[in-house]
């Protein structure tokens, strides 16, 4: 019995040695930009509810929304690409193609309600989904809207995947830890729409699961590990 014990802790102990997580390669944290700072111009998403007003043929005036394949229906023009557009930008679209129908368009785009604003978590966090980006939100608040973050999780290593130029993801790692502890305020980066926080599993966490799986139910006695791998005998043991 006490061989057999030698032996799988030996197997025990190289696990631990072996367990590795896969960590997407990742970018520093983007500069945190403040709520008070400029955000960029607005382009329009999936979903924005648009007011079309024409200064001299009111007639015109419609509300539209951008539809799922990016494109409102407007009258005498038909259909027409606003998805990912400024207002300034399709404001001139759309003057060029009444200029056709219309002696001297006069045309302004006005944002009615915006649509699309959601980010994601998922990961070791409690209640993992779909978030409304409502105002402002960093990443801890976003890990503190999806119930917080597991004890599996792992704070040093919250990955967020932004949709890049050309609409290809980008990856940035942000370390939550130093966000919490005020070693690094700035790390704690402002979501934009479509941004996704992933909040990977911890070494400890995989090491935790093999356990679970491969040692608890063979060894005679109870294992328990944390922080230093320990492991703990039954006193009726010899």
């Amino acid at each position: 019995m006490r061989n057999l014990i030698c032996v799988v802790l030996v197997i025990f102990l190289a696990g631990c040695a072996s367990t590795k997580v896969q960590v997407p390669i990742a970018s520093p944290a983007p500069p945190l930009q403040t709520p008070f700072a400029p955000q960029g111009e607005y382009t329009f998403q999936l979903g924005d509810q648009l007011d079309v007003k024409f200064f001299y043929n009111p007639e015109l005036n419609e509300s539209v929304v951008v539809r799922p394949d990016g494109r409102i229906s407007l009258q005498l023009v038909g259909e027409v690409m606003a998805f990912g557009l400024t207002p300034a930008q399709l404001t001139k679209q759309l003057m060029e193609k009444y200029a056709s129908e219309i002696k001297q368009p006069e045309i302004t785009v006005i944002v009615k309600s915006f649509g699309g604003q959601n980010i994601y978590v998922d990961g070791e966090v409690n209640k993992p989904g779909l978030l409304p980006l409502a105002g402002f939100m960093t990443v801890v608040q976003a890990i503190s809207q999806a119930g917080g973050m597991k004890e599996s999780g792992e704070p040093m290593e919250v990955i967020l995947i932004r949709h890049g130029a050309g609409n290809r993801p980008t990856t940035f790692k942000v370390d939550v830890k130093k966000v919490i502890e005020g070693t690094d305020p700035r790390q704690d980066t402002l979501l934009k729409p479509f941004d996704i926080v992933y909040v990977p599993r911890s070494k400890i966490a995989n090491v935790n699961l093999w356990v679970d799986q491969y040692i608890r139910k063979i060894l005679p006695f109870n294992v328990s590990t944390g922080i230093g791998f320990g492991y703990q005998l039954n006193p009726d043991d010899d």
